[in-house]
């Protein structure tokens, strides 16, 4: 998984895989997703990050057992 913010267009990018993109869509306003040839989700965008994210530059990660 990778995570990315671009403060110049204010765009959070989630990939969750590193597979070709098939097709995107955008969920609501302002949030895509990505999904490949089997329609899995493999990557999420989210327009004016800093607007709908507290701190788009943070980062939380926590892994439960």
């Amino acid at each position: 998984m990778k995570i990315n913010y671009d403060p110049e267009v204010d765009i959070l990018r989630i990939i969750l895989s590193d597979v070709p993109i098939e097709d995107s869509d955008e969920e609501k306003p302002g949030v895509i997703l990505d999904y490949d040839e089997d329609g899995n989700i493999i990557g999420l965008e989210i327009l004016d990050a800093s607007k709908r994210i507290d701190n788009p530059r943070s980062l939380e990660y926590s892994i439960s057992t």
